[in-house]
């Protein structure tokens, strides 16, 4: 009873103390990840909490649990637009990068560790994947906003990435214990056969449950606290199942995830809140775990030459890895470079480095504690800097816009649509435009405004002021645009060559009805024309990633450009003083030449030539 007592004590206390440790290390722009592995790390048995954890299979045992519930959240939040833009590149650098960051990172330990063949590109598979969990919290957490084709890249990659570096390590791992070998075609056909077993099964598993879960959540009546456990219970049952038939269960429960993020069905915030929380205290659990399992005075006489491998798998092997993957894709130099640096290493390798230990392989503690000090080194230089780095190759985007009092309301299943309320802030766009109108995108409709404690349900398009309730019906793919139009604006901030912008719009998407939305005081002419086409009217046919044109005081930007066409434009509805001055300029120059030309033809009946 006592022991039972101690246990839940020193875990509720090691949870809540890095919970706080966090809370004051994010003033200093420290990665939250690494305050947990470090806090673990002092609560160990070289530390002042003196705890002493050397249970690797316990360790396993947790860890599985825990990166489950943390892909099947980020599944979750992966959305279909995403995994459609980033499909190719990702998937190339989840199987063919890994491979080859392995290989690199196995050949450079082999020769600075003196380790033999198997084990040293065993820690190279141990090291070779980036982090689901350290990516998704470093992007999201901080609020980092990057192009959408870059972050789409990223959060898939590290999504899919695990299971082509777990059968890495499991087929190593038995090479260098002897129980399988490669001597012969017929065995290099078996490994191959495993391995697609594993991709291949690991999808049917994912796209047969994430099915059954939605079925289930859609078909039974719960109380609605019970609806985000079935759910869970149901994602780590897949799991289970998909690992016993010895198929990827990790990339399954991802895809059970991310079918439930991308299909209507109940409880959908329930879901969503429960799940971010159980990630949460997964990923504090899973980093204290491993902080815990590792003795630092261990680390001291391998410290030097691991930091070596440590930065020749940051700046050598990821780097060439990610430049021969995207090379086919057309991303810029500057893109393939921050997608490098963000090949954060976080909790896996330390995970995958246990599975060495309970397997019997010679100098796995060794193995282990090299994978520790790669994942520290990769925290602290990567994991800082990433925002710095962002900036520096121009794939950083403003912040957007967030409404600090939004309220979600669930539809019954299967009608594709929410019902959120916002409360209008002083400083949104809504009012700052001085818009009389509500100008909601399409697909939303604004149901009611309660102003005074008085709900109005007619004369809806007269406007609102600071303080009105406003309810609307909407798809959920819808409430990042609302969110930006009823947001408080935050401090302009300006990225190169694209600058700041509030709404992010197809550039198939019809000018008139973008004009009309937005109040934009296009030409009649311009009005008959896509988006893609008035900017390719007003900037010609060679037109770059950040051109900007302007129409009575509002800017539009081309965000993405394929091929000479513009996919997006971004749409800032209030650009600086310097450009609204221009604007007017050129307003009236074009107004001026519209005139002469006029003239000419009014004088000349042969027109102006």
């Amino acid at each position: 009873m006592d022991f039972a007592n101690q246990i839940i004590l020193v875990s509720a206390g090691l949870i809540t103390f890095s919970i706080f440790a966090g809370v004051l290390s994010s003033r200093i722009g420290a990665p939250l990840l690494l305050v947990f592995l470090a806090f673990g790390m002092l609560a160990g048995e070289d530390g002042p909490g003196g705890i002493v954890f050397d249970d690797f299979a316990v360790a396993y045992l947790v860890g599985s649990f825990a990166l489950a519930l943390i892909l099947f959240d980020g599944g979750l939040r992966t959305h279909r637009d995403a995994l459609n833009r980033a499909f190719g590149p990702s998937l190339a650098l989840a199987t063919i990068g890994v491979v080859l960051t392995a290989a690199t990172t196995g050949l450079a330990a082999k020769y600075l560790f003196g380790l033999g063949w198997a084990e040293a590109f065993l820690l190279g598979a141990i090291v070779g994947s980036t982090d689901a969990a350290a990516v998704f919290f470093l992007l999201h957490l901080r609020g980092l906003r990057l192009k959408a084709r870059v972050a789409a890249t990223l959060e898939v990659e590290s999504g899919i990435n695990d299971p082509m570096a777990i059968f890495l390590t499991l087929a190593l791992v038995g090479i260098a214990t002897a129980s399988h070998s490669i001597a012969d075609w017929e065995d290099a056909a078996g490994f191959l056969l495993d391995f697609l077993w594993q991709m291949l099964g690991g999808v049917l598993f994912g796209i047969a449950g994430g099915a059954l879960v939605l079925r289930a959540v859609n078909r039974l009546q719960l109380s609605a606290g019970l609806y985000p456990i079935l759910a869970g219970a149901l994602a780590l049952l897949v799991f289970a199942v998909a690992q016993a038939a010895e198929a990827s269960g990790f990339l399954a429960v991802y895809i059970v995830g991310f079918t439930i993020g991308n299909n209507p069905h109940r409880a959908t915030s329930e879901i969503s809140r429960f799940s971010d929380g159980v990630a949460w205290l997964s990923q504090i659990c899973m980093f204290l775990m491993m902080g815990l399992l590792v003795t630092p005075s261990a680390l001291l006489p391998l410290f030097f030459p691991a930091l070596a491998v440590a930065l020749i798998l940051i700046l050598v092997a990821r780097p060439a890895a990610v430049w021969l993957c995207l090379a086919p894709f057309r991303f810029s130099p500057k893109e393939t470079a921050f997608v490098s640096w963000v090949g954060l290493r976080g909790a896996v390798p330390i995970f995958l480095g246990t599975i060495p230990v309970l397997s019997g392989v010679e100098g796995a503690e060794t193995l282990f504690s090299i994978a520790y000090v790669i994942v520290l080194v990769s925290l602290i230089l990567q994991g800082w800097t990433v925002p710095l780095v962002a900036r520096a190759a121009d794939v950083e985007l403003p912040p957007r816009p967030a409404p600090d009092r939004r309220v979600e309301l669930d539809l019954p299943a299967g009608k594709g649509k929410s019902v959120v309320a916002y409360t209008v802030d002083p400083m949104s766009l809504l009012l700052r435009r001085g818009i009389n109108r509500l100008p909601l995108p399409v697909g939303a409709t604004v149901i009611s405004v309660m102003r005074d404690g008085v709900v109005r349900t007619e004369g809806l398009d007269q406007g609102v002021k600071p303080g009105d309730v406003v309810m609307i019906l909407t798809t959920a793919g819808m409430i990042p645009t609302l969110d930006r139009l009823f947001g408080a604006r935050r401090a302009r901030t300006r990225a190169k060559d694209v600058g700041t912008v509030d709404f992010i719009l197809d550039g198939s998407a019809s000018a008139a009805l973008v004009a009309d939305l937005y109040g934009l005081d296009f030409e009649p002419e311009e009005r008959a024309l896509s988006l893609e086409e008035f900017m390719r009217s007003r900037l010609g046919k060679d037109i770059k990633e950040g051109a900007r044109t302007r129409v009575a005081g509002v800017a539009l930007a081309a965000l993405q450009v394929q091929d000479g066409a513009v996919r997006q434009v971004g749409l800032d509805l209030d650009p600086p003083q310097e450009e609204k001055f221009v604007t007017r300029l050129r307003s009236r120059a074009r107004e001026a030449l519209r005139s002469l030309r006029v003239l000419f033809i009014a004088d000349d009946p042969r027109g102006p030539f």
